[in-house]
């Protein structure tokens, strides 16, 4: 194996064609230097430079392997600077996992915003895929960071999580709706509405939980067709054919012919966990995490002002 050190000696001989000149240039005694450079010959099996009483000189195969050697250091002084932006985090990729409500929520792509701001060498890959899929490409080190409905287990010996949204539901009415500009809204009036559900491919769980909240506010939704999404559903309530809930995260998304209100009594919420692999083996990985999860440890909340 050759040494690095060895080649600097080298070239340094090289370009000065004098052993005390370049041993004055490194800091280094004459001696010691002169028996480095033997060194690297002998290791090479190869003459590197005529000797004279007078100078010292490259021959024609010492000529051959300066060349290579500088293209060489330059190599290896630029893999250094790479892997020292590497640890501090402003190259390299970052794997993502992503529900479609943390891009419609504006959470993933605020993230990616701050950072791309920041670090704009880094390469993202973004990965559309249910939480269960994402959980296990955490522990499988395909994905760096995923956002995903639900955390794993607290007791995980693998999986950390943090909620980074808990998102309050609107109401969403057609324009001509006699609701639509009601003042107030009660659990009575929702009772006799014809809904639309949004029926999540994560689970049952979640439109469960929805149904449960629902009839602890005093009404049983009469659900007369369903959605694979928030922003379809809300296509459908455009159309006329029912009313239904979307996170507050997502008004702005609202086609025309669409009414929002408010439902304060009603304590539903959606939210959205960052998880990610308890052993950080990157800094951008961390970085990005800390992009995602407020210092704070407060969970965005925003109120109908805020939200538009």
């Amino acid at each position: 194996m050759l040494d690095i050190r060895q080649l600097h000696y080298f070239v340094a001989v090289a370009e000065d064609e004098h052993v005390g000149r370049a041993a004055e240039r490194l800091h280094i005694s004459q001696s010691p230097l002169s028996r480095q450079i033997a060194q690297l010959e002998e290791k090479l099996g190869l003459t590197l430079f005529e000797r004279s009483q007078q100078r010292i000189r490259l021959t024609r195969d010492g000529r051959t392997f300066l060349a290579e050697t500088r293209a060489f250091l330059t190599h290896a002084n630029r893999l250094e600077s790479l892997a020292r932006r590497l640890g501090r985090g402003d190259e390299g990729g970052l794997c993502i996992g992503y529900l479609e409500y943390a891009m419609h929520s504006g959470v993933l792509p605020n993230a990616l915003r701050e950072l791309r701001d920041s670090r704009p060498a880094v390469h993202i890959a973004l990965y559309n895929q249910q939480s269960d899929v994402q959980l296990e490409g955490l522990r499988q080190r395909s994905l760096d960071i995923a956002l995903v409905c639900e955390p794993p287990p607290p007791d995980d010996p693998d999986l950390e999580a943090a909620q980074v949204l808990n998102d309050p539901m609107l109401l969403a009415l057609p324009e001509g709706h006699p609701l639509a500009v009601a003042q107030r809204i009660t659990p009575e009036d929702l009772a006799a509405q014809k809904w639309i559900g949004v029926m999540h491919k994560e689970s049952a769980l979640r439109h469960d939980t929805f149904i449960a909240a629902c009839a602890k506010a005093g009404f049983t939704p009469t659900i007369t067709m369903e959605a694979t999404e928030p922003l379809a559903a809300l296509g459908l309530v455009a159309a006329g054919l029912g009313v239904t809930t979307i996170q507050q995260s997502l008004r702005h998304q609202a086609p025309a012919g669409v009414v929002l209100h408010d439902l304060s009594w009603l304590n539903y919420r959606t939210p959205l966990w960052a998880a990610w692999h308890k052993i950080n083996l990157r800094p951008l990985v961390e970085i990005f995490r800390k992009t995602l999860v407020p210092a704070s440890g407060e969970i965005p909340d925003l109120t109908p002002q805020e939200a538009g």
